[in-house]
């Protein structure tokens, strides 16, 4: 008799029974993941005073600048010496490195490089660019209590399963968690999954992408000396498997989520097992692994806007915020509030890894200072919608008036005007 397990195309669906789920909270805006797009997307609509609800499937906040030891805080300027990101995309890298005494060679720990302190040379900082190297540890107890002290209800444990939609808005998010199922409320959703699973969810249209390789940063104690090890296959900036290293991935199936991260610590079982062999008498010890998979981009909405590559230098109308390249000195990109809506649900946003942003330029906007931004703003439209919208009223983001957002943004210290997005040679 075989004892190979039947393929899942053979297996009969199972029915689910319906049952009605209690309602556990409800919230102005409610965010779904706690990377760093949701942590800033929390922040920000706190902050304006709205009640929040910011929920995580891991146990810790940051997604892969923790959890994944991806810890580079990549360049708030353009690489020619301006400035193009701050409010809390600064306030967030500076907080990365608050408790970082001095530089750290050997475990990659860089703090603010001097010139772009206040007072800074102007010269310098037209070849230094304005970048963080931070301990995944501090920061991720840093988000959490900044996060906490905002008022921002916390749900670690916690995976969203399903949404309720009352015509073009959501009513409801299904989630589930040690409490078992249930309802949470919200007049906004912010989407920062970076897997654009609430999207998804919604019936929104998404892209989805195959290409990801077996990566995965790690850090080893050698003779009481920590290192970083920033282990990963080489992998095509436009998201394509040319000039990638296989296997590839997508972060979409949840075997080949499994297949990632075995492959990815077999790779790295290999590289200590050369480590050690090279010099048998020195200790090296495996020391806080990157406990995610490790994708670089997975799946995304394909929301009212579409940013793409041609948009560079090109300011829009409906700008919310400004990106640099982190690959390469001088493009400044455009975030326009158009790439974080999704078309047919009028109170979601997509913030982070997830917005619309086509594959010559999603390599830019999964990154770091990217997701800062988009989450800034996505946490300030939902807050501003429900201002405006009035108590009980129905939200639309939709016909969110863009400078009274964009006005809302530059007195929290976001850098928005079109003389930024000038190309610079």
């Amino acid at each position: 008799m075989s004892t190979q397990p039947a393929s899942p195309n053979d297996l009969p669906a199972v029915p689910e029974p319906a049952r009605a789920l209690p309602c556990t909270g409800h919230y102005d805006v409610l965010i779904a993941g706690g990377g760093i797009a949701g942590v800033a997307a929390a922040l920000a609509a706190a902050r304006m005073g709205a009640s929040v609800c910011l929920l995580e499937k891991q146990s810790a906040l940051g997604g892969l600048a923790t959890l994944g030891n991806v810890i580079v805080w990549l360049p708030l300027c353009d690489g020619r010496g301006r400035q193009v990101i701050g409010g809390l995309g600064e306030e967030l890298l500076r907080l990365s490195v608050r408790d970082l005494v001095r530089d750290d060679p050997a475990a990659s720990f860089r703090r603010v490089p001097p010139c772009w302190e206040s007072e800074g040379d102007a010269e310098e900082r037209k070849r230094t660019r304005f970048l963080t190297l931070f301990n995944p540890s501090e920061y991720l107890f840093a988000l959490e209590a900044l996060v906490t002290d905002a008022g921002v209800r916390l749900l670690y444990d916690t995976r969203v399963c399903s949404v309720v939609r009352d015509g073009q808005r959501i009513t409801h998010v299904i989630v589930e968690n040690k409490s078992g199922r249930s309802a949470i409320a919200a007049r906004t959703v912010i989407d920062a999954t970076g897997d654009a699973d609430v999207c998804f969810l919604t019936g929104e249209p998404t892209e989805s992408l195959d290409s990801n390789v077996l990566t995965g940063w790690f850090y080893t104690l050698e003779d009481g000396q920590v290192r970083l090890h920033q282990h990963t296959h080489p992998y095509c900036p436009r998201a394509t498997r040319e000039g990638g290293k296989g296997p590839f991935f997508r972060g979409d199936d949840a075997q080949q989520v499994t297949e990632h991260l075995l492959q990815t610590r077999a790779t790295i079982r290999t590289k200590l097992a050369a480590l050690r062999a090279r010099d048998p008498q020195r200790d090296v010890q495996l020391f806080n692994p990157a406990t995610i998979a490790c994708f670089r981009m997975t799946r995304r909405l394909i929301g009212r806007f579409t940013l793409g590559e041609g948009h560079m230098h090109q300011w829009r109308d409906d700008t919310v915020g400004l990106t640099g390249d982190w690959r390469t000195p001088g493009p400044v990109y455009p975030l326009p509030l158009g790439s974080l809506l999704a078309d047919g649900t009028r109170n979601l946003l997509a913030a982070g890894r997830c917005i619309s942003a086509d594959t010559s330029v999603w390599d830019v906007t999964r990154a770091i200072p990217a997701c800062v931004v988009t989450g800034q703003a996505a946490g300030t439209a939902a807050a501003l919608a429900v201002r405006t919208a009035g108590a009980g009223a129905p939200t639309d983001l939709h016909a969110l008036p863009v400078p009274a957002l964009q006005a809302q943004l530059r007195t929290q210290g976001v850098l928005l005007h079109p003389d930024l997005l000038r190309r610079l040679e």
